[in-house]
């Protein structure tokens, strides 16, 4: 069995763990430095620059998912104790930005700055909209809040996890692997979903769901096995039963299901803006995070990076420990980076100032949450 992948006992902290949530942070950071870009539909090579990185960086929620799985599972408590000591992690957190974070967008852009961002309507910033804002999250996030609809997941999986916990104690081998066929079946059906109205299919009365969804009912036949709890038990399955493949074994495979994972992505964007221009509910299918081709690139870099050799230290450490945080606060830190960027007026283009820009958003987001993590009123918050 691969030693690496294990937590050792009394240790806080996996290397090769905090290695993945730093990199997995940055991936969402990225994510949303493209937005911008890929809503661009004017400018054809923003747009492509957009829809490139942003194909690429679609496992980036999966990775936070695999490694709930690995530190989280087995649930070794009751339900009463795990959830209040997970819930209260989540549900302190999704207030407090859920205010802020319109109340950072307010004030920043009444200081008078323009932006270039065709995602940012201006009316929205009002007073008026804003104190809106501060009471309809209690229903769903706002583009004030686009990454906080995480947490309202996260929430849901911590639920249901002393359950599956429960499962996975008694569980074999055998049962486990069974029930990840099925969930990998389940992330088939965004192909299905965007090839079948090519194949004559009309939908239902209005509704294109597939297997058993329609207007009045939500919940298809592979719901309860699809979404983010299939990459929680992979994450677990992967760390108790090492897969035992060479460095060039790994390579060879990690690196094919990431090229055919990534050309699906990117390829699937490019097809849909063909056929349905600007329509972001057929735009996203390709870029689901439970679709086929995303898994593929997911486990790919979860392989590669479990198996590095990495040497933890303090600062890595640190900085995992922060991830968190700057999952929380970034989405407006991008704003102002976005526009700084912009307003340089730099001559590259947009494949170049996407990273720029998530490099500058990520380490103003460090540090903000740095601060925040040195006085334990502010550090309930993110941490």
């Amino acid at each position: 069995m691969n030693t690496n992948l294990l937590p050792p006992d009394g240790r806080t902290h996996i290397a090769w763990v905090d290695l993945l949530r730093i990199f997995a942070c940055f991936l969402v950071v990225l994510a949303h430095c493209c937005d911008p870009f890929v809503g661009n539909f004017a400018d054809k090579t923003d747009f492509m620059s957009g829809a490139l990185w942003g194909s690429f960086v679609r496992p980036c929620v999966p990775l936070f998912a695999m490694i709930s799985g690995v530190l989280l599972f087995p649930v070794k408590m009751d339900m009463r104790t795990f959830y209040a000591r997970r819930l209260k992690r989540v549900v302190v957190p999704l207030v407090v930005w859920s205010l802020a974070l319109p109340l950072m967008y307010y004030a920043y852009f009444a200081t008078g700055v323009q932006t270039q961002s065709p995602n940012i309507v201006m009316d929205s910033y009002t007073w008026t909209a804003t104190a809106e804002k501060l009471y309809l999250w209690l229903f769903n996030f706002n583009y004030d809040t686009t990454p906080l609809w995480y947490l309202y997941m996260l929430v849901g999986l911590y639920l249901f996890m002393p359950i599956m916990g429960a499962w996975l104690n008694q569980a074999q081998r055998k049962d486990v692997k069974l029930f990840l066929w099925i969930w990998g079946v389940s992330m088939v059906l965004p192909i299905v979903q965007i090839a079948a109205p090519f194949l004559g299919y009309e939908g239902n009365y209005g509704s294109m769901g597939l297997l058993g969804v329609c207007l009045w009912n939500p919940y298809g036949m592979l719901y309860n096995f699809a979404g983010f709890m299939g990459y929680m038990v992979l994450g677990h399955y992967l760390v108790k039963y090492p897969l035992d493949w060479s460095w060039a074994k790994t390579w060879g495979i990690s690196l094919l299901l990431l090229g055919v994972g990534y050309a699906m992505t990117s390829i699937g964007f490019f097809e849909m803006q063909k056929y349905f221009p600007g329509d972001y509910a057929n735009l996203e299918i390709p870029w689901y995070f439970s679709g086929i081709n995303v898994f593929m690139m997911t486990f790919a870099m979860f392989v590669l990076l479990s198996k590095v050799r990495v040497k933890g230290s303090r600062m890595m450490s640190r900085v995992a420990e922060l991830t968190f945080g700057i999952y929380l606060c970034h989405f407006v830190l991008v704003q102002c980076s976005y526009d700084f960027v912009k307003y340089l007026d730099l001559p590259v283009p947009g494949y170049v100032q996407i990273p720029v820009i998530a490099v500058i958003a990520f380490l103003i987001s460090l540090a903000l949450v740095w601060l925040l993590s040195l006085t334990r009123l502010t550090r309930r918050s993110i941490m």
